[in-house]
């Protein structure tokens, strides 16, 4: 990759010059691949009179706040990345996390969004003006950003979660959440308590075991692993895709064609499809059986729900770690722990000296999408209506009452395995709508109620054909489940069908007015 940075002198002018009524047309909240996708698309649409507002000191969301040992992309790096940006340089099919860091900081400069960077700017709360038709944002630092346009891009792995287990508070050794790892502290010699073994434990665990006493490992709900198998990038490949037209495109393709048949058709259409998750189920179930001596253990890592209903994963070095002498798998559920040790329902005490939780993230809960309160006309708390009224929104971008308002990552907007397609859909709704106001010379965009009532019941409607009504998820504690029962991650639909609904869906959903 080589890095040429598109000029934008847009930021340049005083704001008087830029706007006059307020300080930027578009503040964009959230600088991971949400926010640098959004800026990227609006950078190219000629709408570059924006800003990103980021909590931390540098772009990459995800991709910047977790390290931990073992991180690396589980959806192969050719698709998880942007189209129009693809990189020959590789160094596997499933790039570690240091490479994706660099890819990201890479796309910053190339497209022009490093002077369109806030750093340190923590929001609180945005709020809709009526009289003004104008946005305000206030940050913790006591800043405040007027704009026409607000976009939330703060993604969904962004609040981490902590156990709620009695007595965590009064452990006295170290304890770190692994998405926030502290690379000072060093594990050689600690006996160390484990939580978790979802997609991130999977990764850390095998990382680290060589170097603890021991490792408690503590289970709470297995997940379906398949067999992993290391495809590095060698020399003379990644010449290829650097110097053959076509030629890493169409990988791309083939690997975007597998993933979402496997991550997530299998999911939507299950009703159809379900025969192939058994298929499935069966590789996963031998991959246990080939990889871990122990019968017990083997029983204790086999999923007990449907191939689908918690997100599966690829690995072939998480299992065999429990075929070493200082490592331990631990089913009891953990009643508490005290200032040195876990304690498990069952009265097993295990000693320990460093916790580490793997136990993911806020995920649709209130308050953790978006991560700052956002308020609309009438004084309506986002949270508080979806709260009474189910997580919805207009193509998972927009919801009516919330005018001049859009989500990246907003209530069924996934429907592809990489990240990466849907930030590509919502980016383009994003900027459809910007244009078509413009067009009209009209400054307010707000979705028709009656357009996201269809949008919403068509959804619930095609909730029957996926593997959460059609399967057994009844023991998969899957945070693909909000608190209302509902599944809103993922649109039931295909890929390519919501990408053709972000270039394509009329405008008429919306209304647009001069104010």
């Amino acid at each position: 990759m080589t890095d040429t940075a598109v000029e934008d002198h847009t930021l340049d002018l005083p704001p008087s010059r830029r706007t006059g009524a307020f300080d930027y047309e578009t503040v964009i909240i959230g600088s991971g691949l949400c926010g640098l996708g959004a800026g990227i698309r609006m950078i190219k649409e000629g709408l570059g009179d924006f800003v990103i507002l980021e909590k931390a000191d540098d772009v990459g969301g995800t991709w910047r706040d977790n390290t931990y040992p073992g991180l690396c992309v589980d959806i192969p790096s050719l698709s998880y990345s942007f189209s129009f940006e693809q990189n020959p340089n590789w160094s596997s099919l499933y790039a570690p996390g240091p490479e994706m860091k660099a890819y990201v900081d890479h796309c910053a400069q190339k497209y022009g969004i490093r002077p369109h960077m806030r750093y340190n700017q923590e929001v609180v709360e945005s709020v809709y003006d009526e009289e003004t038709n104008l946005w305000t944002t206030r940050t913790t630092t006591g800043e405040t950003y007027i704009s026409r346009y607000l976009v939330s891009a703060t993604g969904f792995l962004t609040l981490p979660k902590m156990p709620d287990i009695k007595g965590i508070e009064n452990f006295k050794g170290k304890k770190m959440h692994t998405g926030r790892w502290d690379h000072s502290y060093d594990l050689t010699g600690k006996r160390v308590g484990f939580i978790g073994t979802g997609a991130t434990g999977i990764q850390a665990v095998p990382e680290i075991v060589d170097k603890v006493e021991s490792i408690d490992v503590y289970q709470r709900t297995p997940i379906w692993l398949l067999p992993k198998k290391e495809m590095p990038f060698s020399p003379r490949l990644q010449k290829i895709f650097a110097r053959v037209p076509g030629a890493q495109r169409t990988a791309r393709l083939l690997t975007i064609f597998f993933t979402d048949i496997v991550m997530i058709n299998l999911l939507i259409f299950n009703k159809y499809f379900g025969f192939a998750g058994k298929k499935l189920e069966d590789i996963c179930i031998k991959h246990i059986r080939d990889q871990v001596d122990d019968p017990e253990i083997q029983e204790a890592l086999t999923p007990k729900y449907d191939f689908g209903c918690k997100r599966p994963s690829f690995t072939s070095k998480f299992y065999p770690v429990f075929n070493r002498d200082n490592a331990n798998l631990v089913t009891d559920p953990i009643d508490h722990i005290t200032e040195n040790a876990m304690v498990t329902q069952d009265g097993t005490v295990r000693e320990i000296d460093t916790l580490i939780c793997a136990t993911g993230f806020e995920v649709f809960q209130k308050g953790s999408v978006p991560t700052f309160k956002v308020v609309g006309r009438n004084n309506v708390d986002l949270s508080d209506f979806w709260e009474e009224n189910r997580y919805q929104a207009f193509q998972g971008a927009t919801v009516p009452g919330f005018p001049n308002f859009f989500l990246m990552f907003g209530p069924y907007s996934v429907c592809t395995a990489s990240w990466f397609g849907m930030v590509d859909t919502q980016s383009k709704h994003l900027v459809r709508c910007l244009k078509a106001a413009q067009k009209r010379n009209a400054n307010y965009i707000e979705v028709k109620k009656s357009s996201n009532d269809k949008d919403f019941q068509k959804i619930q409607k095609r909730t029957h054909l996926t593997i959460f009504r059609v399967g057994d998820c009844a023991k998969s504690n899957s945070y693909y489940f909000d608190r209302h029962g509902d599944s809103p991650t993922l649109r039931p639909t295909l890929g390519f069908v919501q990408w053709l609904n972000s270039r394509f869906f009329s405008l008429n959903h919306y209304n647009f007015d001069t104010r």
